[in-house]
């Protein structure tokens, strides 16, 4: 009875629409949400004292240790798009080919890339009041003239599957069509090579360079995986292509996000690790093909992955291993690659 009290009390007091336009899910946890909310408040509160420090003055953010430290401890909401407009290069990129979006928008139409960006427009986001129809604005517009824009602009890779999943968090961010689509540039042109090309080369390669890491890390989750023939693309194709949205909590995502746009995509690797390390026990629980992808499904939900400060830092902990080595691995995993390409798809 008094479980059930709290957890109402907790309900009533508890926006159903987070701050972010998404409507919580059903199953919320609503008590052990706002636990968890207070005391991140607090370091909310302090970071942003930190933060304001850190750029007083206004002029652009540049990488450098001290700003990284900050980053991995999280960026408050206020500052986030002028930091990942910095440290990505980003900024730098807008300010050298001033009025490039809006002409990408008024150019040569491509038939084929309008329809398969449109197609996508009512599947992103439906449990976002800021992207149904009936909003003002309706975020769908934003959407959808960020991923044509660079469609145009990238035609090696138009458009993709998943890019607008990440294009729509952008949005959410920045509110500006044209901060969203030159950090869409960094991460799908700079950051992520080939994650969204035709032949999602880098993609794959990662998710198999992943599995090479489970395999000298966490030896006996990659026998499991083995033994019950399950590909890693199946269980964290998702992870790689969406970043993590619509796979963690949104606050969760944004700051893996930081520390993305801050140190590349090895923050990707130290994530899935974290999970799977965390979780390896539960994982090896599985007894079958299907036992094996519900896990790692369930592995994605909880207070571990709420609490998104406490997972930062130990995610932030796990570390890959020396530069060269990493580069090298990478690469022998590309050359394998080439010429066996294949096509994913999120279904």
């Amino acid at each position: 009875m008094e479980s059930a009290a709290r957890t109402q009390a907790a309900r009533d007091r508890v926006p159903r629409i987070d701050p972010y336009g998404f409507e919580r899910p059903e199953d919320f946890d609503y008590a052990a949400y706002e636990e968890f909310f207070s005391a991140y408040l607090v370091v909310l509160t302090r970071r942003a004292i930190k933060w304001s420090k850190l750029l007083k003055g206004g002029g652009g953010v540049q990488k450098s240790m001290t700003v990284k430290r900050y980053i991995r401890k999280g960026i408050p909401l206020e500052h986030r798009a002028r930091v990942w407009m910095g440290v990505s290069g980003a900024q730098a990129q807008m300010d050298r080919n001033p009025g490039y979006y809006q002409r990408l928008l008024e150019g040569e139409r491509d038939d084929r890339l309008e329809e398969a960006i449109r197609t996508d427009m009512n599947r992103t986001f439906p449990d976002n009041v800021k992207f149904r129809k009936g909003a003002d604005p309706c975020l769908q517009r934003t959407l959808y003239n960020v991923l044509l824009a660079y469609g145009h602009h990238n035609r090696d890779v138009g458009y993709c599957q998943g890019m607008n999943f990440v294009a729509g968090y952008l949005i959410l961010m920045t509110d500006s069509e044209e901060e969203s689509f030159w950090l869409l540039d960094a991460l799908v042109g700079s950051i992520l090579p080939d994650y969204y090309s035709p032949s999602m080369l880098g993609l794959k390669t990662d998710q198999e360079v992943l599995g090479e890491l489970v395999r000298t890390r966490l030896p006996a989750v990659a026998a499991l995986m083995d033994r019950h023939g399950v590909p890693w693309t199946l269980v964290v194709s998702r992870w790689f292509l969406c970043l993590f949205v619509d796979v963690l909590p949104v606050e969760t995502v944004l700051r893996i996000w930081d520390c993305l746009f801050s140190e590349g995509s090895k923050v990707i690797f130290r994530v899935a690790l974290t999970l799977i390390k965390r979780h390896q026990s539960f994982i090896l629980e599985a007894s079958s093909f299907t036992d094996v992808c519900e896990k790692f499904r369930e592995i994605t939900k909880g207070s571990f992955v709420t609490e998104c400060h406490t997972f930062m830092q130990v995610g932030g902990s796990t570390d890959i291993h020396r530069p060269a080595a990493w580069t090298e691995r990478r690469r022998r995993h590309r050359v394998r690659r080439v010429g066996r390409g294949w096509c994913w798809s999120l279904g």
